[in-house]
């Protein structure tokens, strides 16, 4: 499936549409099928981000104007099941299709742009792409410009050439810099990447792998950080919504 280049299943929860894929495998095979990389905006969908859509219009707006949402979140890929029973659809964890794509990227040579983090960790992560993949990057940003820097760092991405553009800035703060950039220069794919740097660079722990297929990831980081208590206490907003059947 996907690797021919046929567009995924779409699954729709809350007005957002979903791409089905099955794995990370066949995320990637299908942005590579035409022997390059596939122009326009990927988001990774979770639980929290689907209720900042429902608050926000604007936020709305932004993912839907992806060309790609995927089932970043275990609770997505749920409620997705409880909704179509059909569905064939995994959950594509955005850290591991980031470093799925740095590595093909590393094994053809396509070129890489990129942003977000601090000075130290981009540095960090670039040194660590290059060393164990071999990726080409063309040029990095960090996270800490100001809005009149914008249009010049806009344009460096653009006589760059990067066929793939990873910003690391927080959401909704990088979908609105992808979109804007995707705006002047549309040729590359644009990939939304959160706190991604500082977990492959091993400033941030990720959850052990056991959790991860548990889909408990979200219960690690709660241990180890409780101040997320007020993010979980919304979560209960989507799951009303998924017990009632209202997705």
């Amino acid at each position: 499936m996907n690797n021919q280049g046929e567009e995924p299943p779409v699954y729709t929860l809350r007005d957002i549409s979903l791409a089905g894929f099955t794995s990370r495998e066949a995320f990637i095979a299908h942005l590579t099928a035409g022997g390059g990389w596939l122009p326009g905006m990927i988001v990774a969908i979770n639980a929290e981000k689907m209720l900042a859509a429902e608050r926000d219009p604007q936020v709305k707006a932004l993912i839907n104007g992806a060309r790609y949402r995927y089932a970043d979140g275990i609770s997505i890929v749920r409620a997705i099941h409880r909704k179509y029973p059909q569905a064939q659809v995994a959950r594509v964890a955005g850290a591991d299709l980031w470093e799925g794509i740095m590595q093909q990227a590393g094994q053809t040579g396509g070129k890489v742009f990129l942003v977000g983090g601090t000075s130290e960790v981009l540095q960090l992560t670039a040194e660590k792409l290059r060393q164990r993949w071999q990726v080409n990057i063309v040029g990095m940003q960090d996270g800490y410009f100001t809005p009149d820097q914008q249009d010049a760092i806009v344009e460096r991405i653009a006589a760059s050439g990067a066929e793939i553009v990873t910003v690391a800035m927080g959401s909704p703060k990088q979908e609105i810099f992808m979109r804007d950039c995707q705006a002047v220069y549309s040729g590359a794919l644009y990939m939304g990447v959160g706190g991604t740097y500082d977990v492959f660079t091993g400033r941030v722990k990720r959850a052990p792998k056991a959790w991860q297929k548990l889909g408990l990831e979200w219960l690690y980081r709660f241990i180890r950080q409780p101040t997320r208590i007020g993010r979980l206490i919304k979560m209960l907003t989507f799951i009303r919504w998924y017990l009632r059947g209202d997705l």
